[in-house]
C-alpha cells in the first residue's frame, strides 16, 4: 500500500499558510473582478493560489498541478500524480463576509483522490484524509477522527447557500416527509458536514469543477460516506474536461439516496 504521509503533511502546512494570507484580506475593502464564467475573483484568490502553487511545485516538482486560478496545461494528464487546487472555494461567501469559504487541496493518483485537505480559515478548523487512513479534523488544537453518522430518518440535507436550483426545489418536494432539515452552507463545507455527521445528504445539480470536489471526495469516502455523480458513477479526476457536468451526491448511507 502506497503511503502519502509526506504529501499530506505538506499540503496541510501549505493550506494553513494560504488561509492565513486570505484572512489578511477578509473584512477589508478590496476590488472584485469577474471571470469569463461570471464567477468572482479577488486578490485573496490570487495570493492564496500563489502560495499553494509555489509551495507544492518546490516540494513536488514532478507532480502536475490543476488549479482554478492557473491556466490549464493538459500535459498534466501525462502525470501519474496531479495536485488539484481551489485556493479560495466560496469566493461569494468570502466577499459577503459569511465566513463559509475554504482552501481545498487534493492529490490524485491515476485519476483517484488519495489526499484531501480542506481548511476553514475563519474558524481555524481543518479537515483531512489520505487513502486507507481515515478522515480527521483539527480544531482548537485537537485532532479527532471523523465519521459519517448512521441516521436514516428525519434527514438533514445540505444545500448550496449561493447556487439555487429548480431541480433542488423538485427534489425537496419529492422528499417531503424524509428530509427534516435543510442546511445551507457555502463551499466544500457541505461535504465536510456529511463527513463529520452534521448532515446526512448533499445533492448538487449545477456545474462544479474538479477543484470543487476532489478534496471533499476523499474526505467523505474515508469518513465512510458515499460520493458519486448523478449517473451513479464514480467520479474521476485529472480529466480533459474539468467540469463536473453530471452533478453529484454525497450520502451517509446508501438507503438515504433521494432520487
Amino acid at each position: 500500500m502506497v503511503s502519502y504521509g509526506r504529501e499530506l503533511e505538506k499540503a496541510i502546512e501549505i493550506a494553513y499558510k494560504a488561509g492565513r494570507e486570505i484572512m489578511k484580506y477578509y473584512g477589508t475593502t478590496f476590488e472584485i473582478d469577474y471571470k469569463k464564467d461570471g464567477s468572482l475573483l479577488t486578490a485573496a484568490d490570487i495570493a492564496s493560489n500563489d502560495i499553494i502553487i509555489n509551495g507544492l511545485k518546490d516540494l513536488f516538482p514532478d507532480y502536475a498541478v490543476l488549479s482554478e486560478e492557473t491556466k490549464d496545461n493538459v500535459k498534466r494528464r501525462e502525470s501519474t500524480y496531479c495536485w488539484i487546487i481551489d485556493p479560495l472555494d466560496g469566493t461569494k461567501e468570502f466577499a459577503n463576509q459569511f465566513g463559509e469559504f475554504t482552501v481545498n487541496i487534493a492529490l490524485v493518483r491515476n485519476g483517484e483522490p488519495v489526499v484531501g485537505v480542506i481548511y476553514v480559515p475563519v474558524v481555524n478548523s481543518l479537515y483531512y484524509a489520505s487513502k486507507h487512513c481515515g478522515a480527521w479534523k483539527i480544531f482548537k488544537g485537537e485532532i479527532n477522527q471523523i465519521n459519517v453518522c448512521q441516521n436514516t430518518k428525519n434527514l438533514r440535507l445540505a444545500v448550496s447557500r449561493s447556487h439555487k436550483s429548480s431541480k433542488m426545489d423538485e427534489l425537496l418536494k419529492q422528499s417531503k416527509g424524509k428530509v427534516a432539515q435543510v442546511i445551507a452552507k457555502g463551499s466544500s463545507l457541505k461535504g465536510c458536514y456529511v463527513a463529520e455527521g452534521r448532515a446526512d445528504v448533499y445533492y448538487r445539480f449545477g456545474l462544479t469543477s474538479e477543484w470543487d470536489t476532489a478534496a471533499m471526495h476523499i474526505i467523505v469516502e474515508e469518513a465512510g460516506g458515499i460520493f458519486r455523480d448523478l449517473n451513479n458513477e464514480k467520479m474521476t479526476y485529472n480529466r480533459i474536461n474539468t467540469l463536473n457536468e453530471n452533478g453529484f451526491y454525497i450520502l451517509n448511507r446508501e438507503e438515504n439516496k433521494l432520487k
